[in-house]
């Protein structure tokens, strides 16, 4: 069965949503279009090469709505949000319900967002989610260059090499009452 691959997959693209949280106060820089490599992994010393790799392919039109996206699940799960630059850096600090988990999370991102960025979070679990009762992260992007030939904005290509196109699936998703 595949579910370790599928959640894994799930997790991947949250992790790449990760820049499309909400603006708070201060909005993210938006991201060079284009296609972007996004390897992520658990902070546990191995990188993100011990994690998983993905490819995105984003245009301005793209990008903001990932983030809108990201912003909208925040006003749905948090309760605080704050985000601030110190030092040239991204600060991010949440508190977020997760089912009946309240993740305690820590983030800060640096770089270019035209060529490469890179993010590291810390999150605490009460009670522990999934048996895990706090967790690292490392999300590191690179800018491969122009999106390919058969990829349209909002394409993903997960680390198994499935394709979807997450645009089009929140295109797709039922509206809210």
């Amino acid at each position: 069965m595949k579910i370790r691959s599928s959640v894994a997959a799930v997790g991947v693209c949250l992790a790449a949503g990760a820049v499309a949280m909400p603006a708070f106060a201060l909005d993210y820089p938006a991201r060079k279009p284009g296609l972007w490599e996004i390897q992520t992994g658990d902070g546990t010393g191995k990188g993100p090469a011990g994690g998983h790799t993905m490819q995105q392919c984003i245009d301005a039109a793209s990008d903001k709505a990932l983030r809108e996206m990201g912003q909208g699940m925040g006003k749905d799960m948090c309760s605080r949000q704050e985000l601030r630059a110190d030092g040239g850096k991204l600060v991010m600090d949440s508190v977020c319900k997760i089912g009946n988990t309240t993740a305690t999370s820590h983030a800060v991102m640096s770089g270019d967002f035209n060529s490469a960025y890179r993010m590291e979070s810390k999150s605490s679990y009460n009670p522990p989610l999934m048996g895990r009762a706090e967790g690292t992260s490392v999300i590191e992007a690179k800018w491969l260059g122009p999106c390919k030939a058969d990829q349209k904005p909002g394409d993903m290509v997960m680390p198994n090499g499935m394709k979807m196109n997450v645009i089009d699936m929140m295109n797709n998703r039922p509206k809210k009452p």
